[in-house]
């Protein structure tokens, strides 16, 4: 044992000498993108679609559904509050106008490879903690082994490929990866929230807690009441204000979430005023919930703002953990029942289009047949995929939008006596253990009845018996984080530069790792594998062509009915706010928008007109 402390000490000497403590070999950087060269140089001042003047002040108000009862959002226990990310700043910052490219935050600069095995990143000496002490290596250092080991499983996912985390010196730190083509490592390394270390000695960091946490963000909470309100209030001494990534955001003064048991009363408590900006993602209520007289005042704002973000995929997902969601077929089969055509006519005022991708609404989105790229991708797992990747462009089942789907339904019909499951009397049987075809829809929002109630129906003449259970949020979140459910109504979201986050979504790991997000339960060998050469991707045409390679494989994996999506954002807000002129490819940023005092005035003399 004795004999090993020397050993350890060289061996560590070593490594520095070989390997990153030569962070002078490798170019020093100030910003860096996935893949290519990134928009700005520099000695850029700010982004392009912020406004560098815009004035400070004034308080924006949202709403937010159900309740929360912690405010440690790094855990996977409790509900916790609205907002908390304001209070943590990271090492790098995104920009909204490029694909994924990223710039010094806490970071003043950073050293890294070509083959980017590892980076080094020199933390500002400005940067400090709410109390007034400094941001460190060590607390960097703790932050990564702390969440990997004591936060939610998707932070051990997504950190799978990082080796180790090394403080060179009060204010630099190293992180050192696995053997491995991962060259998004150094980007999600850098958007990670640091934790105060001094903070947390003492404190149980895997508890639910409602004591206001220590942050170097540009906001901290002022107050709150758990479950029914929490209100931030912009930092007077924050130590980032005039980082590039920061001049023209966070512009105001203070910013408020309160909560409301549903979309309804939220959406009322808006007209009434409690609430000054929603983003709208009820079809129906933005159709008809807002005929109000103050819009044609100009006292309301309602805009579509357009984007270039992919819309991910929304649906009713299959638990295949579940003995009769077992064979695609009978997934593909119960697709057929849901009439996507008559609900956007009937429910959704003809807003959305119907989505068939994981990534839709960008490049990546598999669409017709497979290119020669996307051949040479899949070719090696031909025989144990299905062959319609090959030969077939996946569309999810389409009908005429009247009602009347006997053709789809003899289409399910005959895929489930493929499958085994028969007609007895009323109900739809399995051949060989004569079990009930039963399922529950598990919700949480009573906005999805609506929707969900029509497609009981039409499996009703299936013959399959599908009940709809909605719960409180409470309940939601522990019955999704221990996969206690048959189907579920759920989104995964996705970027323009997929990467370690797939590994949550899709991979088998994920599937037995209570509060991951691969929902679906998905244990299939091919898509780990097409996971691991998204990340590893070299360029961003092997990254296009992988990632539609995935695309197809999910596809035809049957593994959810698809929803629907919108290529632009639905906002609705009282008009006491100004926004800069440009919006970027990833939508609108709310961070950039300011408080109006002219605008404020005239709408407070409106409303005392009226």
């Amino acid at each position: 044992m004795m004999r090993l402390i020397p050993f350890a000490v060289l061996m560590a000497a070593w490594t520095w000498l070989a390997g990153p403590a030569l962070a002078g070999d490798a170019p020093s950087r100030h910003g860096l993108a996935m893949h290519g060269t990134v928009k700005y140089g520099p000695d850029f001042k700010h982004f392009d679609y912020v406004n560098p003047d815009a004035p400070k002040g004034g308080t924006i108000r949202y709403g937010a559904e159900a309740s929360f009862d912690s405010l440690n959002g790094f855990i996977a226990k409790g509900e916790s509050a609205a907002g908390l990310g304001m209070l943590y700043d990271s090492l790098l910052a995104s920009s909204a106008d490029e694909p994924f490219s990223a710039y010094g935050l806490l970071a003043e600069r950073f050293e890294m490879p070509d083959d980017r095995s590892w980076v080094t990143f020199h933390l500002r000496p400005e940067a400090r903690w709410h109390d007034g002490k400094p941001v460190t290596a060590e607390d960097v250092k703790w932050t990564f082994e702390t969440l990997t080991t004591k936060g939610d499983p998707s932070y051990r996912f997504y950190y799978a490929d990082v080796d180790r985390v090394e403080v060179v010196d009060e204010r630099t730190v190293t992180f050192v990866f696995k053997p491995t083509e991962n060259r998004e490592l150094p980007l999600i390394v850098g958007q990670m929230s640091i934790l105060p270390k001094h903070y947390w000695d003492g404190r149980d960091f895997e508890r639910t807690t409602l004591e206001p946490p220590l942050g170097s963000g540009a906001y901290r909470i002022a107050t709150f009441e758990a479950g029914q309100f929490i209100e931030y209030e912009r930092v007077g001494d924050y130590w980032g204000r005039g980082v590039p990534v920061n001049v023209g955001m966070n512009n105001f003064a203070r910013i408020r979430y309160d909560y409301f048991r549903d979309a309804n009363v939220l959406v009322e408590g808006f007209k009434g005023g409690v609430i000054d900006f929603r983003a709208e993602n009820n079809s129906k209520i933005w159709a008809t919930g807002y005929d109000m007289p103050e819009i044609e005042r100009g006292m309301l704002k309602k805009e579509t703002i357009g984007h270039q973000r992919p819309q991910g995929m929304q649906g009713y997902v299959f638990n295949t953990r579940r003995d009769q969601f077992n064979d695609p077929r009978v997934r593909q089969a119960l697709a057929h029942a849901f009439d996507f055509e008559w609900s956007n006519k009937n429910l959704f005022y003809g807003q959305y289009t119907r989505s068939r991708s994981y990534f839709d609404n960008s490049e990546l989105a598999a669409t017709g047949l497979p290119s020669a790229a996307e051949l040479e991708i899949l070719e090696p797992y031909r025989g144990r995929v299905p062959d319609d990747v090959f030969t077939k462009a996946y569309a999810p089942p389409a009908t005429d939008g009247d009602g009347r789907i006997r053709a789809n339904l003899k289409i399910a019909d005959d895929l489930l006596k493929a499958a085994g499951w028969t007609i007895k009397g009323k109900d739809r049987v399995n051949e060989t253990t004569g079990q009930t075809l039963a399922f529950e829809i598990l919700l949480v929002s009573p906005a999805f009845e609506r929707i969900t109630l029509p497609y009981v129906k039409n499996l009703e003449r299936l013959g399959v018996q599908a009940r709809v259970r909605t719960i409180d949020s409470a309940q939601y979140i522990e019955r999704v984080r221990t996969f206690d459910f048959d189907m579920l109504v759920t989104s995964w979201g996705q970027s323009l530069s997929p990467g370690n986050e797939q590994r949550n979504f899709w991979g088998s790991s994920s599937a037995v790792e209570p509060g991951g997000r691969n929902y679906a339960g998905i244990r299939d060998a091919v898509v780990d594998e097409l996971v691991e050469k998204v990340i590893s991707a070299p360029d961003r045409e092997a990254l296009v062509n992988r990632v539609r390679a995935l695309d197809r494989v999910l596809q035809w994996g049957h593994y959810v009915v698809p929803h629907w999506h919108i290529p632009y954002d639905r906002v609705i807000y009282w008009n006491k706010f100004s926004r800069p002129e440009t919006v970027p490819m990833q939508g609108a940023q709310i961070g950039a928008w300011w408080y109006d005092e002219t605008k404020a005035q005239a709408l407070a003399k409106a409303r005392g007109k009226e």
